[in-house]
């Protein structure tokens, strides 16, 4: 079994980069159901967590407040899962209820660093 990133990419720009209080209580409860099904199968290596807006970007030895600027979309959660190969983690990345509303979901697998 291999583990795999499911980075969660949300376009920060746009008139809808924040969605009204209804439209995020509407949001949770799909979002709770894909993680408590990923967590069902034993498939969820860590707890989903959500990410501050704000953060900093190391360029050329160079601290700035980020992201930048000219960058319309920022990460806005990260899951870490178990699955047998791209085409599975893909499967359950496709669950994502979040891309109903316009995120951008990325599938990464961990790989070992050379010894």
């Amino acid at each position: 079994m291999n583990e795999f990133l499911i980075a969660i990419h949300r376009d920060i720009t746009s008139k809808d980069a924040s969605p009204s209080p209804a439209q995020m209580q509407a949001a949770i409860k799909p979002f709770q159901d894909w993680i408590g099904s990923i967590a069902a199968q034993n498939k969820l290596v860590t707890p989903p967590k959500r990410w501050d807006l704000d953060g900093r970007v190391i360029k050329n030895n160079t601290v700035l407040n980020g992201p930048y600027a000219e960058i319309k979309e920022s990460i806005g959660g990260l899951v870490l899962i178990r699955a047998n190969d791209y085409d599975e983690a893909v499967e359950i990345a496709k669950g994502c209820p979040i891309i109903e509303w316009g995120a951008v979901v990325e599938v990464r697998m961990a790989i070992q660093p050379p010894q």
